[in-house]
């Protein structure tokens, strides 16, 4: 029971990496608050949580909107009295266009929910934890930190080097209060992320060179599981992580090294 007592929230856990997450650390102990824009998913979450004997708390917010990330945090807090640790996961793929096609609202869109998203929730949780400490982990890529040529990708891989500097200026900035701050940058994983992807005419923006498509030097083809990336999350959350911080973690057998 390594999170004990430990409050945490985990944005995007509805599904994928945040649900699986939620999950694993409700077993380990925690209070979690679990936060989607989705109402019914997120309450599915918070009962099979409570089903199998944890203690969890459906937030249902737009992690983009201010007015509902502030409410969300300070309604978990107020049941819990505390907040130790926070997973910022909450993200979406947006539309991957050439350049010249991707359109301002869709930039924006992208741009909102992963970095603005991003930004609201440690903006508002960051006060709770430096009360007593704590660890924040973020949710980037392999795109924009190692990988560069996923075809028409610039507004998801711009928000996703945005979060990696992100997390390295606040584990500078946290440290005298005890916060520590790392992002784990996921390869391909099963997840439901495609959901929320538009690809359109992205063979005008493909890189033209030979890799070995879809290979990953561990596994083949077969991607990464949620539960994989959970098991670092909790990692990197726990005591065991105490001296890691301002450190991106990738998990992806490989596969940022082979393009």
């Amino acid at each position: 029971m390594e999170l004990q007592g430990k409050v945490a929230l985990i944005t995007g856990a509805g599904s994928g990496i945040g649900k699986a997450t939620a999950l694993r650390f409700a077993r380990e102990g925690a209070m979690v608050g679990v936060l989607s824009h989705t109402d019914d998913e997120i309450r599915e979450v918070a009962e099979e949580i409570e089903r199998a004997g944890g203690t969890a708390m459906a937030l249902v917010a737009d992690v983009a909107d201010e007015g509902q990330m502030r409410k969300a945090v300070a309604d978990l807090v107020q049941a819990y009295g505390r907040l130790d640790i926070v997973f910022a996961n909450a993200g979406i793929n947006g539309v991957w266009a050439p350049i010249d096609e991707l359109q301002p609202q869709e930039w924006d869109r992208t741009i909102n929910t992963n970095l603005r998203g991003t930004y609201l929730t440690l903006h508002y949780a960051v006060p709770h934890l430096k009360k007593a400490g704590g660890s924040i982990v973020v949710t980037a890529s392999i795109n924009g930190s190692r990988t560069f040529t996923s075809a028409g990708a610039t507004a998801y891989s711009a928000t996703k080097a945005a979060q990696v500097a992100m997390t390295q200026m606040l584990a500078v900035e946290l440290a005298k209060h005890k916060i520590r701050v790392n992002v784990v940058c996921p390869g391909k994983i099963d997840t439901e992320i495609s959901d929320n992807t538009d690809k359109r005419h992205t063979q005008e923006a493909e890189v033209p060179a030979e890799y070995p498509a879809g290979s990953i030097p561990l596994t083949g083809k077969e991607p990464g599981t949620s539960e994989e990336v959970a098991e670092l999350v909790l990692f990197l959350a726990s005591d065991r992580a105490r001296h890691i911080t301002g450190t991106p973690v990738w998990i992806d057998g490989g596969q940022s090294l082979l393009v």
